[in-house]
């Protein structure tokens, strides 16, 4: 008899999530790129879910969602957490004002060259063919 693995584990009426390693840094990536202005909890979790999508694996939207949530509520409790709550319900942001790790984290993935944006210049090929209707003097 084969044992599924499950995402969510209840531990004496405590929720622990496993949290993939990939998603921590993808959600840390995406809080630093958006900056001050924060991000939906929502509209997180579509990213995180766009972001692990491939041609065999298509990542449940809503278990992706809590996930997301619960990485965010867990580490957004304190003034000196990573993250924080924004203004508006369900918006969070890094917390640079009073987290010594976030403001490492803007400066790391600022630095971090984008791989999607690298434009790389390909060598204008030179047409070595024949022309067959053309007469040589």
């Amino acid at each position: 008899m084969a044992v599924a693995s499950c995402n969510i584990l209840t531990i004496n009426c405590h929720f622990f999530v496993f949290i993939p390693l990939a998603y921590e840094q993808q959600i840390l990536k995406i809080l630093t790129s958006v900056g001050e202005r924060g991000i939906s909890v929502s509209a997180l979790a579509i990213h995180i879910c766009n972001l692990n999508r491939t041609l065999f694996v298509q990542p449940d939207l809503q278990e992706v969602k809590t996930i997301v949530q619960r990485y965010l509520i867990n580490n957004s409790k304190s003034a000196q957490s990573l993250i924080e709550h924004c203004e508006r319900r369900g918006y969070y942001r890094l917390n640079t004002g009073n987290s010594a790790d976030a403001r490492q984290l803007m400066l790391m993935f600022q630095d971090e060259p984008d791989e999607t944006l690298e434009v790389q210049e390909t060598p204008v090929r030179q047409d070595l063919s024949l022309n067959l209707f053309e007469e040589n003097d």
